[in-house]
């Protein structure tokens, strides 16, 4: 018995949505829910791979994320073009530094656009007119000493600053949010712009509108300036509420 093979017309394709590259922390509990709970509805596709971070949190431990930084990329839909990647480690960005960060990727990925927690963070500094900040993080002294000196290189002000002193992302993702909202609440903020929360594992992206209302001042994290700079990175402009005030812009 013969079959007949039909052959479809292929020009009847569905329109495509942009394509974002999410670079993970192996360790990380919290971003990829934060960055779900955003673009789950956009109008925009996310592929996620995870790169291998060695605990304790210490410089050393970060910078070893480099060298993986083109291999984990390659992996995220390999030959195809992505619009967008986000590494997503703030303290990693700082230690291995922005611009090694964006090389790395664009070896795997040419022509994408390249974002990071702290790339983010500034580009919102300065679209919000931001100068001055209060700094809120979960990171051990060591590593708050290069956050610190980071903001100061960038000429954002720390007019007051507060840590966790934790060493772990178990540790930074098990921290409870309302704990955080009580604690970070009382951070000197009143010669400051805005609060920055540092660390894309603490989980305080269901807390920002809270945090605003109650020090009325804009509050912005690692997640959300990311997610922001991610989303707008490809077009897509529209507001959304629950989140903060930089995301409603």
């Amino acid at each position: 018995m013969s079959i007949a093979i039909k052959h479809f017309d292929t020009k009847f394709k569905k329109e495509l949505n942009p394509k974002v590259g999410l670079i993970a922390l192996s360790t990380d509990q919290t971003i990829e829910g934060d960055f779900n709970n955003i673009c789950k509805n956009l109008p925009l596709e996310i592929f996620i791979n995870r790169i291998h971070n060695q605990n304790p949190l210490t410089k050393e431990n970060l910078l070893k994320m480099e060298d993986d930084l083109e291999s984990v990329t390659n992996k995220i839909l390999p030959n195809e073009k992505i619009n967008t990647i986000a590494y997503g480690c703030t303290s990693g960005t700082i230690a291995i530094g922005e611009d090694k960060v964006k090389e790395k990727i664009l070896l795997a990925k040419p022509g994408c656009y390249v974002t990071t927690p702290v790339t983010s963070a500034i580009k919102a500094f300065q679209q919000m007119n931001i100068k001055k900040i209060a700094l809120f993080t979960p990171y051990p002294d060591a590593v708050n000493k290069t956050i610190l000196e980071y903001f100061t290189k960038k000429n954002i002000e720390v007019s007051s600053f507060a840590s966790l002193n934790l060493n772990l992302d178990t540790e930074f993702a098990n921290v409870d949010p309302n704990y955080i909202l009580e604690i970070s609440s009382k951070l000197e903020t009143k010669n400051a712009d805005a609060l920055f929360i540092s660390c894309t594992a603490l989980p305080v992206l269901n807390i920002l509108d809270k945090l605003e209302k109650k020090i009325q001042k804009p509050v912005l994290s690692s997640n959300q300036t990311l997610i922001w700079d991610t989303i707008r990175s490809v077009q897509y402009e529209s507001p959304i509420k629950g989140y903060g005030k930089l995301l409603e812009n």
